[in-house]
């Protein structure tokens, strides 16, 4: 039986890392890094560096592509890290920044259907939103309002959620 598992957390709660532990049995992982590098942003750049680093060697990573699309081959383990990078890059590529909400609403419709239908086992890190200050950017609200609504449709796709609070899972289903 497939299990899809969501893992939520605050920026550095450790939820990455906790994704990661839950794959620690499997033999092979397809670990499908959403991040888009910079290289003129060395701090991301040694954030992205710091996750390399921790994957074993064993786990194949794919890089720079459209999760649904991978999401269509199965694999005997995937984690899909982030959903918050992939959801700006798409934000990005639509030039929806100043555009109305729900303007990345199809790509969104695309990945929660390739959730809905992997057969595999699938862990999902997101970014939880909302447990902070409102941002005083539109594009800041923008996103968190758009996290918002994915997060809770993926919740829904998935087997099992986790919130990540200051290291620790906390089960929410």
């Amino acid at each position: 039986m497939s299990t899809r598992i969501l893992v939520l957390g605050g920026a550095r709660s450790g939820k990455s890392a906790y994704a990661e532990g839950l794959l620690a049995d499997a033999h092979a992982v397809r670990y499908l890094a959403t991040a888009v590098l910079d290289p003129a942003d060395h701090d991301f750049a040694d954030r992205i560096a710091v996750h390399r680093d921790r994957r074993p060697a064993h786990w194949t990573t794919v890089e720079n592509t459209e999760p649904a699309t991978v999401l269509a081959t199965g694999a005997p383990a995937t984690l899909l890290d982030d959903i918050g990078t992939w959801l700006t890059a798409r934000l990005d590529a639509r030039a929806a920044w100043d555009a109305p909400r729900g303007t990345v609403g199809p790509d969104c419709d695309v990945l929660v259907d390739a959730v809905e239908g992997y057969r595999e086992r699938l862990v999902i890190v997101t970014p939880e939103v909302g447990m902070g200050v409102i941002p005083a950017t539109r594009s800041g609200r923008l996103f968190r309002d758009e996290i918002g609504t994915l997060n809770q449709r993926l919740a829904q796709a998935c087997d099992e959620a986790y919130l990540i609070v200051a290291g620790l899972p906390i089960r929410l289903k």
